[in-house]
């Protein structure tokens, strides 16, 4: 078999996350949360964003078992994008654009995100506040992923490796620009 993209590696303890090939800014093809009015079969909006489940994660080029296994997801809590849902698949896009169908079971609805992917090896502030007067309680590498707490519109609250701040929201993939999220 093969593989049509490179693997996500974890490097220095764990903080920072490098993807494999050239990153482009696929967050500016996130929607306004306002442009997300569809619904799927499941009830639940398309698109949208969820995270892995498993750190083993079969990506298949249709929706069906019978259908071989395109790539392999090897990080548990990695954020993909729901684009389309055939009975129990779902059709996912990463940060790098690659698109395949996985079975809804391996998806979990907590919101992670990665630290802008398009900015690589660039170190990104997190701050005490939703400000950037704010004081800054840590610089994060871009490739980063982490959880989602609440989303302002402009600023999510996320937590990563023992390190938890505020982020500029259009410096993450897996938010969309002017989301709320309230948790």
């Amino acid at each position: 078999m093969k593989r049509k993209r490179s693997f996500i590696q974890v490097l220095s303890v764990g903080l920072a996350l490098v993807l494999g090939g050239a990153l482009s800014p696929l967050h500016a093809q996130n929607k306004p949360a306002a442009a997300r009015a569809a619904t799927g079969p499941s009830g639940l909006p398309i698109p949208r964003f969820v995270s892995l489940k498993s750190d083993r994660v079969n990506v298949r080029r249709g929706p069906s078992k019978s259908h071989q296994v395109a790539w392999v997801f090897s990080r548990k809590g990695l954020p993909v994008e729901i684009v389309a849902e055939f009975d129990n698949w779902r059709r996912v896009r990463d940060s790098e654009g690659e698109e395949g169908w996985v079975f809804q079971a391996l998806l979990d609805g907590e919101r992670t995100a990665i630290i802008a992917p398009w900015r690589a090896k660039e170190k990104i502030r997190l701050y005490k506040q939703a400000s950037t007067g704010s004081p800054a309680v840590a610089l994060v590498e871009a490739g980063v992923v982490g959880r989602i707490g609440k989303c302002s519109g402009t600023w999510c609250t996320f937590s990563t490796s023992g390190f938890s701040g505020w982020i500029e929201q259009d410096n993450l993939w897996g938010v969309y620009p002017g989301e709320k999220i309230d948790r």
